[in-house]
């Protein structure tokens, strides 16, 4: 697969987490934000366990390939990651504001290829950085252009935006590592899945005990989300992440912001001025610059 293939998955990727902030929030009117997690992720899970199957039984066939025990941690530590980041980022939004979250989070789009220094020694491409800041720059835009009081659920979403960035690192190792995107995509979602059920049931108390009234009335969103957003949208980012390094695939999944504020715009009703739209292009042209930079660096190199 090209490098413009895998980042055209990960866009759609970013389209379909970026439809499903809306989804979610609707969601939130019928079952606890735990138990909706642990749900959508083990429907994901059952989405993906045929294509893991088939993909095992061909990898198998290969007398070159082989699934290390020494990996199985790995792939459940991705799983806990992937539930930690999201379950941080939901308690720093029942804690803080609409806008100090959205702006926060967009922290592990710089933080990713800090990490990939720092951690794996990994040197991204230069363009990476300006990309970056102009990604975090009009997240900062599309939050209102202005950060409320921190309160103590700024924290929670910081510590998410820093378990967002290891999780696309550790994607990034694995799909190396394996080569099996579906195995790697249904073991991140079981344990996800299972890890937020498990929760929501044990210390979640009356408001994520698990019923049939809440899953019923949830049930749309839920299908929406199992399938959609988990099923597809992250087995894209992992297939994506097989041809892309994992800073540039940060920069690109940031697309999710502006396709939350469009999503929010036709689904919720809600209002889009100057300043979010001016975010949204300017979060666009680091998606650009990320693709574009490289080739044209490459090009000039190639003249010389």
């Amino acid at each position: 697969m090209r490098r413009l293939h895998a980042n055209l998955l990960l866009l759609i990727a970013a389209l379909i987490w970026g439809m499903t902030f809306s989804i979610q929030q609707m969601a939130m009117e019928h079952i606890g934000p735990v138990l909706f997690t642990g749900v959508r992720f083990l429907i994901g899970a059952a989405v993906v366990l045929p294509f893991a199957l088939k993909e095992l039984r061909a990898k198998r066939r290969d007398e070159n390939w082989r699934l290390s025990p020494a990996t199985l941690p790995w792939l459940a530590l991705t799983g806990a990651v992937l539930f930690t980041a999201a379950l941080l980022q939901q308690f720093g939004i029942a804690a803080t504001t609409v806008a100090n979250a959205g702006f926060l989070t967009a922290l592990y789009v710089p933080l990713t290829p800090i990490l990939a220094f720092f951690v794996l020694r990994q040197m991204p491409h230069p363009a990476i950085w300006p990309a970056a800041v102009a990604c975090l720059g009009g997240a900062y835009l599309m939050a209102g252009g202005a950060l409320d009081d921190i309160q103590d659920g700024d924290a929670w979403v910081i510590a998410g935006a820093l378990f967002w960035a290891t999780h696309i690192l550790l994607i990034g190792a694995m799909t190396a590592r394996t080569g099996a995107p579906f195995v790697i995509s249904f073991v991140q979602f079981f344990v996800c899945g299972i890890l937020g059920t498990v929760w929501a049931t044990v210390w979640g108390g009356p408001a994520e005990a698990p019923s049939l009234e809440a899953l019923s009335g949830a049930a749309p969103m839920l299908a929406f989300s199992g399938i959609l957003s988990v099923g597809l949208g992250f087995t894209l980012q992992v297939v994506g992440q097989r041809h892309t390094p994992a800073a540039d695939a940060s920069v690109i999944l940031s697309a999710e912001t502006v396709f939350a504020a469009l999503a929010g715009a036709v689904l919720l009703g809600e209002h889009l001025g100057a300043l979010e739209l001016g975010g949204g292009a300017l979060i666009l042209t680091g998606v650009l610059a990320v693709e574009l930079l490289p080739l044209t660096f490459a090009k000039v190199r190639a003249r010389r």
